[in-house]
């Protein structure tokens, strides 16, 4: 079945208002819709001209510039976002990282360190997403709410777990949802998602990090000020980005995403609670890659994970 041919359910908008659009733009031919194997094939001669064309590189970013107006109770405080954050998003950032809101969170989770309290992900993983997904790379942003609060499971990524850690509920059935789109994806044996955020897809929760074992501990602390600022930038600053909004939470938290800029598609979070309230025939996977080669990017491999 052609991806183009498939009903788009949950898409912001009606159906109609996104296939006039689409009209308007160069179609792929049935070959190239047909599966992920076919998808990765020969560019087209449209891909070759796009990617031929120069584009400027932007001017290497040195992190002493970005610490040199800090102070010395700023940097102390910062150290794991000047050591761990990517450069691009330290960049963009920087303005949140230093409100004295953004601080008081810091402060905050060192006071729970000194109680002895373990917080997951590990802090070296906490801004993980920004290095497998640097600014200039996101063409996807899918949202979660908080870290998974079990022993080695969060690792910085929205629904991704290690390997060697069983497959949440969760992502068994996102899983199901992209073989629904694509037949032929191979579902892995792990859940690390990893090479989906290095394909362009921003993983990110709305906190970045939980105390174990209990659920939202870390929820109103100071970080939805900061993954707001995360969307804010991707909204305001890009073009041609498809956001996926699964859930109640996930769609209040992207409500003023410019749709005339962006694709945002909704549906029921994937969880097993809600997930066969329509979730499993969303058809976002293909829905986004249809949207991306519209607009002359390069599609999602979501046949990378094995």
């Amino acid at each position: 079945m052609e991806s183009s041919k498939r009903k788009i359910s949950q898409v912001d908008g009606t159906a109609g208002s996104v296939d006039k659009e689409n009209k308007k733009k160069t179609t792929a031919s049935p070959a190239r819709q047909s599966s992920l194997l076919s998808m990765w094939g020969a560019k087209s001669t449209t891909d070759k001209a796009v990617s031929s064309l120069a584009v400027a590189k932007a001017a290497p970013i040195n992190k002493s510039d970005l610490e040199k107006d800090l102070t010395e109770e700023q940097k102390t405080l910062l150290k794991l976002e000047l050591e761990t954050l990517n450069p691009e998003w330290l960049r963009i950032l920087k303005p949140e990282l230093t409100k004295p809101s953004f601080l008081k969170l810091k402060s905050f989770l060192e006071n729970e360190k000194k109680q002895g309290n373990k917080i997951f992900p590990p802090e070296n993983d906490i801004y993980s997403w920004s290095n497998f997904t640097p600014a200039s790379k996101v063409k996807v942003v899918i949202l979660g709410q908080d870290p998974y609060h079990g022993d080695g499971q969060a690792h910085g990524l929205c629904f991704s777990v290690k390997k060697g850690v069983r497959v949440p509920p969760s992502l068994v059935n996102i899983y199901t949802c992209v073989k629904n789109d694509y037949p032929d994806f191979n579902k892995p044996n792990h859940g690390y998602l990893e090479n989906w955020a290095k394909e362009g897809v921003l993983l990110l929760n709305t906190s970045l990090t939980v105390k174990a074992h209990e659920a939202a501990s870390h929820a109103n602390k100071g970080w939805e000020e900061l993954t707001d600022a995360v969307i804010n930038y991707v909204n305001e600053k890009k073009s041609g980005v498809v956001f996926m909004l699964w859930g109640a939470h996930a769609q209040k938290k992207g409500a003023k995403i410019n749709k005339s800029k962006h694709l945002v598609l909704k549906a029921v979070h994937p969880s097993p609670l809600s997930a066969h309230r329509g979730f499993l025939q969303c058809n976002h996977f293909a829905t986004a890659n249809k949207y991306l080669r519209d607009n002359a990017k390069d599609e999602i491999n979501w046949n990378c994970l094995t």
